[in-house]
C-alpha cells in the first residue's frame, strides 16, 4: 500500500471577473421609462447602458505534487500566490477547474475564523457537530471532549452561543477540535496569528505531535521562522504555480529573494497581507532617508516613520514592527504596547515615529509592520515592506569582527580587585 496521502496532478483553478463600468448618473425618468418598456416589450431583451465585461483569473495554474502520510508541509508564497485557493481545493470547499486531487484518509480543515461553527450553536453543540461533519461517532466525539475543552480554555463559555465569542476563542476551540479529532489530514492556514504567542506555541507544538503520530499537516504561513521549525517539507507558489518543492531551508531562500527583488512596477507598493483595513500603513521612513535600502551603523540609533491613513471610525491603534533576516526569521519585535501607550487617530492621516537603539549583527534586514486595534485584532499588517543594512563598524571607526549570535550587545566592562584576607 502506498504512503502517498495527497496526489495533486495537473491542478488549475479559473475565476471568472466581471468588471462593470457605470453610467455617469441614472435619472428618474430614465428609471420610469425602462420600466414601461420592460412592460410594453416582454420578450426583448434590454440592452443596458452599463457595459460589463469579463476577465479570466487562473489561481493556480497546472500543479502537481505528492504528499507522504507524516508530512508536515508548509505552503508558503506571496500573498495571491493561491496559498488559500489550493487549500480551499484540498479540503473540498470549492472544486477545481482542471485537474485532480486524490485524497486518502479524512481531512480537517482551519482555513477561516469560525469555519464550520453554527454562531446559534454552543460551544458544547459545536464541538458535537463538527465531529459528526467529519464522520466520527458521538462516543468517538465523547471520549476527546475534555481534552478538547481543557486544550481550547473556554471551559466557563462552553455553554454560551459562539456568536459571542471572540475571535481568539474562535480559533482556539476551532483548532482543538480539529487537532484532536484524529484526521488523517490536518489542514491549517494562517488563521493562528489571531491567538496569543502563548497559544500561538501551543499549537505549534500540537501540529509538531500530529506529524510524528504519523498524521498530515498541511500549514500555510507567513512566518517563516515557523515553517522552519514545523514542517519537514515546504511547497513555494508564485503566480498559482508551484516553483519548488523540497527542502524548508530552501523554499524559504527562493522566498525571501524573490521578495528582495522588487522591480519599478511594484515599488511603493506595500503587500497588505492581514488586517480588515480600518487604518493602512501608506509610507514607512527609515532615519529620514528617502532612499529605500538605508544603512546604519552597529549600536546606531534607528528612527522608523510610519504615515498611516484611516479608512473606517477607529480609536485606538497599536502599531508593531518586525525585523527579519534574509532566511526569514524574525530577529527582534517592537509593539507600542510595549511604551505602555497606543495611539488614538484624531484625524484622516497620521504619523507615529518609533526610534531604537540598534543591536544587530552586521547584514541586511527586512522589515514588516502592522496595526492593531484594542482587541488585539489585526487592522494592517504589511509584508517586507523595507530593507536595511548594518555596517561592520562602530561610529568611531572601530570595525566589528563577527561573532557568534543574532545580536550585539555593548557591555560595561570593568576590572575590580578581590579583598583576600590571608
Amino acid at each position: 500500500m502506498s504512503d502517498t496521502v495527497i496526489r495533486v496532478e495537473n491542478l488549475s483553478k479559473k475565476y471568472v471577473i466581471a468588471h462593470q463600468q457605470p453610467e455617469r448618473y441614472t435619472a428618474l425618468r430614465d428609471v420610469i421609462a425602462n420600466r414601461a418598456q420592460a412592460l410594453l416589450n416582454p420578450f426583448r431583451k434590454q440592452k443596458s447602458k452599463s457595459q460589463n465585461s469579463q476577465e479570466e483569473f487562473w489561481a493556480l495554474k497546472d500543479v502537481s505534487f505528492e504528499i507522504k502520510q507524516g508530512d508536515r508541509v508548509g505552503i508558503i508564497g506571496r500573498n495571491g500566490a493561491g496559498k488559500s485557493t489550493l487549500l480551499k481545493i484540498l479540503s473540498r470547499i470549492t472544486e477545481p477547474t482542471t485537474g485532480r486531487v486524490r485524497i486518502q484518509g479524512r481531512v480537517a480543515s482551519l482555513l477561516e475564523v469560525g469555519t464550520g461553527f453554527h454562531p446559534e450553536l454552543t460551544g458544547r453543540e459545536n464541538i458535537y457537530l463538527n465531529g459528526a461533519i467529519l464522520g466520527m461517532s458521538r462516543v468517538e466525539i465523547k471520549k476527546k471532549f475534555d481534552e478538547m475543552v481543557a486544550f481550547a480554555e473556554v471551559e466557563k463559555f462552553l455553554d454560551t452561543p459562539v456568536k459571542r465569542y471572540s475571535s481568539g476563542m474562535y480559533v482556539r476551540l476551532a483548532f482543538a477540535v480539529a487537532a484532536h479529532l484524529e484526521p488523517e489530514i490536518l489542514v491549517v492556514d494562517e488563521v493562528l496569528a489571531v491567538g496569543d504567542a502563548q497559544f500561538q506555541k501551543k499549537c505549534l507544538g500540537k501540529m509538531e505531535d500530529v506529524g510524528k503520530e504519523g498524521r498530515t499537516v498541511l500549514f500555510v504561513s507567513h512566518n517563516m521562522s515557523t515553517v522552519r521549525q514545523l514542517c519537514t517539507r515546504a511547497c513555494l507558489l508564485a503566480h498559482g504555480s508551484v516553483v519548488y518543492s523540497g527542502s524548508p531551508s530552501e523554499a524559504i531562500s527562493q522566498y525571501m529573494q524573490e521578495s528582495l527583488s522588487k522591480d519599478s512596477n511594484s515599488a511603493g507598493a506595500y503587500r497588505h497581507i492581514k488586517g480588515d483595513g480600518r487604518a493602512e500603513i501608506q509610507k514607512m521612513t527609515l532615519n529620514d532617508s528617502v532612499d529605500s535600502e538605508c544603512v546604519v551603523s552597529i549600536f546606531e540609533p534607528i528612527k522608523v516613520a510610519f504615515d498611516y491613513i484611516i479608512n473606517e471610525a477607529i480609536n485606538h491603534l497599536e502599531f508593531f514592527l518586525l525585523i527579519y533576516s534574509l532566511d526569514g526569521e524574525v530577529q527582534a519585535s517592537l509593539f507600542q504596547r510595549d511604551s505602555g501607550g497606543f495611539t488614538i487617530p484624531s484625524l484622516k492621516e497620521g504619523r507615529v515615529v518609533l526610534t531604537f537603539k540598534n543591536h544587530l549583527v552586521p547584514g541586511k534586514y527586512m522589515l514588516s509592520a502592522g496595526i492593531l486595534d484594542n482587541s488585539r485584532q489585526f487592522v494592517d499588517w504589511i509584508e517586507n515592506a523595507e530593507f536595511f543594512y548594518v555596517e561592520s563598524s562602530f561610529n568611531d571607526g572601530r570595525v566589528y569582527d563577527h561573532r557568534l549570535g543574532k545580536l550585539t550587545l555593548l557591555g560595561d566592562w570593568q576590572n575590580e580587585s578581590l579583598n583576600i584576607c590571608v
